[in-house]
């Protein structure tokens, strides 16, 4: 008697984690610049009516941070808001302050000076109003301005572009649709612009110059050159590629010295025009450092309004509330209408004030970790930090660290920096002692400096130095280091 299979089944417990709308929301603003959240919060104010500028003059500063008596008046305002019923809950409650008052009152804020020069960024929005676009189209080609690097090239992939923007901006697209976007912007002046390789950025030079003088053979010869024989180029095996090309050497020579003419970062020669060193910075923490080794810290939120609840919608909810039991289906929708419009408003305030908290949480750690730099400024006082120690520091999770991190900026006594530069691996040396790896990146770099520019340093060579200076790093670890520096290997520094 043949027996019947028998199916087992097996139930496995799976643990997904989802972002919520709100969650998300927080993440976008701590993201954004000080700059960019003022831009935002102005978007948000215009587009809910929930929302104004503005503060609750029955909230004082005095009792805004938790003190238990209440001011005469305010007891009236809670009662208004508790009015509410059912339609709000206590988890709904407002906070009105937002600003962080890190001043005393009588104390001066000082302006902080800027560069009113025009950005390569801003440079490429004006002229992306020129080209006839749809919304959407215009919003894919801004997003990838955005996600250029310093030298104007894209570094990212269009796949986790496309993430990004279905995540954080909440667009949906295909890569086609990406491509074509960026097909678009790699047409915008400079030459070269939105390469996603320094190779894509000359072939992109020569093909814009091939438009204007289409018979000029030459151009045809500098093109093969970069498309068909990039990785010969870039070892500068010449008689390889004289033979591969089949041209004589007189032409071939003409075509290389015109390639080495091209611009392999766009985006920094642009800035240069206009002065690239003088692009706005506005930065997102002042650091003053006294006398007496005290530091205080405080947000730069001199353009960021103070948010609240609108009284007229809490006014119209409130009598909508009174009248319940005479409401039709239209009243019941415009209450749904209201009561929506009051939740994004109050989803908005809290992920503002959970954006400046983690702000300051986060650079109060690395302040902590980095005293003796802020006390002194000297930058051989830095020691070893990742995002994980700040992370340990603050009990934040490392990817909010990093977001944190990101295009922020802190204004201290001895100059503005961006927060990257706070962040290095460590290094023991012999000695034991701990210290910066960008302490070796600057050794390394005087190394290179001071060699023989006909018989450069080979990596090797370069780790036996630093060896010999009580820093026994492999040669693959100078090799990475050198490349972080953004210095060729020895036979192309001749």
């Amino acid at each position: 008697m043949a027996q019947g299979s028998r199916q087992i089944q097996t139930q496995a417990q799976q643990q997904i984690q989802t972002l919520s709308p709100q969650q998300i929301l927080v993440v976008k603003l701590l993201e954004l610049p000080a700059v960019e959240l003022e831009d935002r919060i102005h978007a948000e104010l215009l587009e809910n009516p929930a929302l104004e500028e503005g503060k609750e003059e029955s909230v004082t500063d005095e009792y805004a941070d938790g003190d238990s008596s209440e001011p005469e008046g305010e007891h009236e305002e809670a009662t208004d808001y508790d009015s509410l019923g059912d339609y709000l809950t206590e988890d709904d409650i407002p906070d009105y302050k937002l600003q962080e008052n890190n001043r005393s009152r009588d104390e001066r804020v000082e302006e902080i000076p800027f560069s009113d020069a025009t950005s390569f960024y801003e440079i490429l929005k004006e002229q992306l109003r020129e080209r006839n676009l749809t919304d959407h189209q215009r919003e894919l080609v801004e997003y990838l301005i955005g996600s250029l690097d310093d030298d104007g090239l894209l570094r990212k992939s269009l796949d986790s572009i496309c993430d990004e923007l279905a995540i954080y901006a909440g667009v949906e697209c295909t890569e086609e649709e990406l491509e074509e976007a960026l097909s678009c912007l790699q047409d915008f002046d400079p030459a070269g612009i939105g390469a996603r390789s320094l190779q894509e950025c000359l072939l992109i030079q020569i093909r814009r110059k091939k438009e204007e003088n289409s018979q000029d053979a030459q151009l045809d010869l500098e093109e093969r050159i970069i498309s068909d024989c990039y990785e010969e180029f870039t070892r500068k095996h010449w008689e390889k590629m004289v033979k591969r090309l089949d041209v004589t050497e007189e032409n071939f020579n003409e075509a290389i010295a015109e390639i080495t003419k091209l611009n392999p970062r766009p985006g920094a020669s642009l800035g240069e025009a206009i002065g690239r060193n003088f692009q706005q910075i506005v930065p997102d923490f002042i650091i003053d450092t006294y006398d007496d080794g005290t530091i205080n810290i405080s947000l730069n939120n001199r353009n960021v309004p103070e948010l609240r609840m609108s009284r007229d919608f809490m006014d119209m909810i409130e009598e909508h509330t009174k009248n319940r039991a005479n409401q039709t289906k239209e009243s019941k929708e415009a209450m749904m209408f209201l009561k929506q419009k009051m939740d994004a408003a109050q989803g908005f305030i809290d992920a503002v004030k959970q954006r400046q908290n983690t702000l300051l949480t986060t650079m109060r750690a690395i302040i902590d970790l980095q005293r003796p730099f802020f006390l002194e400024g000297d930058e051989s006082l830095l020691k070893p930090m990742i995002l994980k120690d700040v992370a340990t520091q603050t009990g934040l999770d490392i990817s909010t660290i990093s977001r944190v991190s990101n295009s922020k900026y802190a204004q201290t006594n001895f100059g503005i920096y961006p927060l990257k530069y706070f962040f290095s691996d460590g290094y023991t040396t012999e000695d034991g002692e701990e210290m910066s790896v960008r302490e070796i990146r600057r050794i390394l770099k005087e190394c290179i400096d001071a060699e023989d520019k006909k018989k450069p340093l080979t990596d090797d060579e370069l780790a036996d130095i630093l060896k010999e200076k009580g820093y026994p790093i492999a040669r693959r670890t100078v090799a990475k280091y050198r490349q972080q520096l953004n210095i060729p290997v020895a036979r192309l520094r001749k």
